[in-house]
């Protein structure tokens, strides 16, 4: 399971760090906040867990931001504070536990497990960003409670780009997991099956959810409005 791990305190991140790996976790740690928002948003990982006091972007301000771009990875919040509001906060913006200092490593493996095996239910399995949802379960896309239909192709592709918001996919990524390995790299296949799709999605939409990158392939837009 792979973990990101953000703390500033030297002691903890050591303990904590070495309590995960014997648990058998990956482990990818940050001591500060805008490194740790720019691994979150950049890689895929299993579960992260976030000091909310941590130099550069708090704790509170990174997982505000993965929640506006649609990440609904599972994140358990680790602070030294312990008031109500500092709990409520968190879990108002989409937080999925807390825990505080100091505490055992044995509890924070238990949580991390439950977080996880929460996550594989519903939320994990619908993508939202702006209008649009599409259901990983049902293989449904909708924008405005209006269900688009898009063939398996289409929706393979759309959901490979949605799990990223933001993040650019080579026309070669593209065709590797949408298409299997055995397809020429210089189909146009692509580029055609985007277009298709823009014409379903983005009526709905003020300007085109998949983005092109001149020279490099085709993202999704992070936000509705960018």
């Amino acid at each position: 399971m792979n973990v990101l791990f953000v703390e500033d305190e030297p002691k903890i991140a050591d303990f904590v760090r070495l309590g995960l790996k014997e648990q058998g976790f990956v482990v990818d740690y940050c001591d500060n906040g805008n490194d740790g928002n720019s691994r979150a948003l950049e890689y895929e990982y299993d579960v992260i867990v976030l000091d909310i006091m941590v130099p550069g972007k708090d704790g509170l301000a990174i997982l505000k931001n993965l929640r506006r771009q649609g990440r609904n990875v599972p994140v358990i919040l680790l602070t030294a504070r312990n008031e109500l509001d500092d709990r409520l906060e968190g879990l108002n913006l989409g937080a999925d536990d807390y825990i505080a200092k100091p505490f055992f490593v044995e509890e924070l493996v238990a949580r991390i497990h439950a977080v996880v095996r929460r996550s594989q239910g519903d939320r994990q399995n619908l993508l939202c960003v702006g209008k649009l949802k599409l259901d990983r379960i049902a293989r449904t896309v909708t924008c405005q409670q209006q269900q688009i239909e898009l063939t398996s192709r289409e929706f393979n592709l759309l959901e490979y780009l949605m799990r990223s918001p933001g993040r650019v996919f080579t026309r070669t990524q593209i065709l590797e997991h949408v298409w299997g390995y055995d397809f020429n790299p210089n189909t146009n296949v692509v580029d055609v099956c985007i277009q298709r799709i823009r014409k379903k999605i983005d009526p709905c939409a003020d300007s085109s959810w998949l983005e092109s990158v001149r020279g490099v392939g085709y993202r999704f837009r992070q936000t509705e409005q960018s």
